[in-house]
This record gives C-alpha cells, structure tokens and sequence, in this order.
C-alpha cells in the first residue's frame, strides 16, 4: 500500500455499532504514517471511550464543538482547515439526512461544512434501513454537493436474527484504499483515454420484435464513472439502458453488436485502455422482416448468424494497450473465462456468475474473479459495483506500471 506519511486524516465517528471497526481504521492509518485526529459524536461514546481513540490515533479526541480547551480559535475550524481528508466512518442514517440538508449542529456536521478538503462517508446501518428511499435520496444528495460515498457491503449484520443484509461497513482495508485514492490516486489515469462498452445490444427480427439480454449496464457505468474520477478521458459506450448518464464521458448509444463494433474500432486508435463489460450478442437472425412477422398456425424457425467477435479483432490490434474481459459464465467459469482470455489477447478477465446471490443481473453488487494472463486467479468477495471498478481500475494499473506484466493474485 502507499504511504501516507505527511497526510492529515481527520475521522469523525457517529453512533452506530460499526463504530468499534473505526479503531482498526485508526490504527491502519497510523501504520501508513498517516496523522490521524478522531471526532465522536456523544452517541458514539455508547460503543467506543474517547481512551481509546486517543490512544490509537495519539492525539486528543474531540467530543464536542465546545470543549472547553481550546487553544487557537475555535476546534471545528482548525480541524477543517488541517486535514486532507474528513472521513465520515461510520456514518448513520441519522447523520446522512443531517449532512444531506446542511445541518451544522454537532462537530462532525460543522467541520463537514467548514472543510474544502475532500470528503469521503462510510455509511452503515440496519438493511431496512439502508434500502429506505429516504436514505437512497439523501445519498444521491450528498454525491451531488461532492462528497466521496464509499457504499456499505452485503454481509452478517449486528443482532443475530437479521442474518446477512445490505448495509454493513464496508472491510476496513477497503476503506483504507478508498482514502489512499482519494489524497494519492485522484489522477491516476490522467492522460490516459479509456473506452467502455456496457448494456446489452440489440438484434432485430422485424421491426417491433429484437433478441437482447438482461445486461443492464450498471457495471460498464460504474467503471466508467470511477475512471473518469481518476482523471481519465472516458468514452462509454453503451446499448440500451435506463440508467442516468455518468458526468464528464464522451456517451455514444449503440444497439446492434454491429453497431457497437463500428463505433469502438473508430474510437480505438488512440485508445490506452479496453474495458469490455458489454452483453454482446453472439448470433442475429439472417434476415430482418420489413414488417411485423404475423402468427400464423405450427412452429416457427428464426435462422441465426454468428456476430463478430469484437473483443477478439481488436485483441489482433493490440500493441501497448490493456484489454480488460468481462466473462458470464453459469458453468465451468474459470475453465470457460481462461480460454477466453488467451483467444481474445487479454491482460486479465473479470469473471461473474449470475446465478450467484449478489451477482445477478440489475443489482448494485457483483462477486467477481479476477483471472490473469498467467493463469493466478483470484476470487474477491461480495462487493459494490462501485468497489468492483476500483479494484478493476488498480488492476489495470498494475499492468500498465509493469509494462503489461502479468498480475499477481491478492
């Protein structure tokens, strides 16, 4: 991990039972030589003492907006004005809805205000909770005035008969690279022109009907907008969809395999990065009607033709770029995607089963496994689409650092 020596980290910890994870934050920070200074709410006291962030972080907790002990103004404005990062870790629904609407009246939602550093939230909660639509709109708020959300994972939850639900925090040494990116990493991919496809394609039978799939797009969007977020120049290029066009990204819609295949080869040559997501059809009919096919009495055969294998003819281009392989596979996975990645000239593939709880199609998490060029596989767990483009982005950083060297697994 990279080195966090001469960064403030100022962490402000609300009331929620996730809040005793925060000290294992604290101490990771620490160890990357990160200065660390802890805020709690009075809430926050019911779980964890002000000892014992004051120990691990080595500097004075701060419990409130008047502590009696100021030395140099008043402590939300230093602190605001000292820090790199404010992280919100862990941030209940509570202090959502407060920080959504501008409220300032504890320490944690004043500096919020008061700080021009970047600012990263970790919320986590009940899953109930966490799906509520007032919840969802108050983090849509929050990504809208700028702020970093870093979204809670599938997992077991606190009481024991809530079993495993949406809206656990997410694993510490995640969070702990969402910050490395947020003060190190923000223009990692600066310079750098990256081309997503994502959504499913379209292949017409007449003019009313189409074959498809139930690709939604939402993991092609999710690492165009994180890539954009790292300073690349994103091109997505998308089939149809019904979701909301990501900032800042060249959009191109597509609907046919043909189409798309047009559109990416006049985008790729001076292209640096390749992230196929796309549900790309494999087979179109041979003929399209001019009118709408009528029922008539007995079967039906729609003859098909094979669609080109766009990954594959520009895999035959390849010279410096990295080419990044998404594989659906509900058997024989790893069997399946390694012969993929070596017919289509990869640097890795990202492998998912829609039959796996977390993976399906439409929903806001994958479980995916990340196959290398040389065989090393690595199978990551549950985890937001948003975290999966991370992962998948530093991946890709890896092999251009290394110059298209295979990966290691971890």
């Amino acid at each position: 991990m990279s080195a966090l020596v001469a960064q403030n980290v100022a962490i402000g910890v609300t009331g929620g039972i996730a809040a005793y994870k925060t000290c294992t934050l604290v101490r990771e920070l620490k160890k990357l030589g990160a200065d660390v200074r802890v805020a709690i709410s009075e809430s926050t006291r019911e779980f964890v003492t002000d000892l014992t962030f004051a120990t691990l972080s080595e500097n004075p907790v701060v419990t409130s907006l008047f502590s009696g002990n100021e030395t140099s103004g008043t402590t939300h404005i230093e602190m605001a004005r000292w820090c790199n990062i404010f992280v919100v870790c862990p941030a209940t629904a509570h202090f959502l809805a407060r920080a959504a609407v501008g409220m300032a009246n504890d320490f944690i939602t004043t500096t919020l205000l008061a700080t021009r550093a970047k600012v990263l939230i970790c919320p986590a909660m009940n899953s109930v909770m966490w799906e509520k639509q007032v919840v969802q709109e108050n983090i849509k708020k929050l990504q809208q005035l700028g702020y970093e959300i870093v979204e809670p994972e599938w997992g077991a939850l606190a009481t024991s008969d809530e079993g495993e639900g949406w809206g656990r925090l997410p694993e510490i040494q995640n969070i702990v690279s969402r910050i490395q990116h947020c003060l190190l990493a923000t223009d990692d991919f600066k310079g750098q022109k990256v081309i997503v496809s994502a959504g499913p394609t379209r292949e017409a039978i007449d003019p009313v009907r189409f074959l498809t799939n139930y690709s939604t797009g939402k993991m092609g969007f999710a690492l165009a907008e994180v890539a954009r977020q790292r300073g690349a120049e994103v091109v997505l290029i998308t089939g149809p969809n019904h979701l909301d066009k990501p900032n800042g990204v060249k959009y191109l819609e597509i609907e046919s395999a043909a189409e798309l295949q047009a559109v990416i080869t006049n985008e790729y040559d001076d292209c640096d990065i390749l992230l196929m997501t796309a549900a790309v059809s494999d087979y179109r009919p041979r003929v399209v009607l001019k009118h709408k096919l009528k029922k008539k009495a007995g079967e039906f055969q729609l003859q098909m033709v094979r669609n080109a294998d766009i990954l594959a003819e520009l895999g035959k281009k390849k010279t410096a770029e990295v080419h990044v392989g998404f594989a659906l596979e509900t058997e024989s996975g790893i069997a399946n995607a390694t012969k993929k990645l070596s017919a289509k000239n990869l640097d890795f593939i990202v492998l998912n089963n829609p039959l796996e709880p977390g993976a399906a199609f439409a929903g806001d998490t994958n479980v995916v496994t990340i196959i290398s060029k040389d065989g090393l596989v690595d199978t990551l767990p549950k985890m937001s689409k948003k975290e999966v483009a991370h992962t998948v982005l530093d991946r890709v950083l890896h092999v251009l650092e290394a110059g298209s060297q295979p990966l290691a697994a971890g």
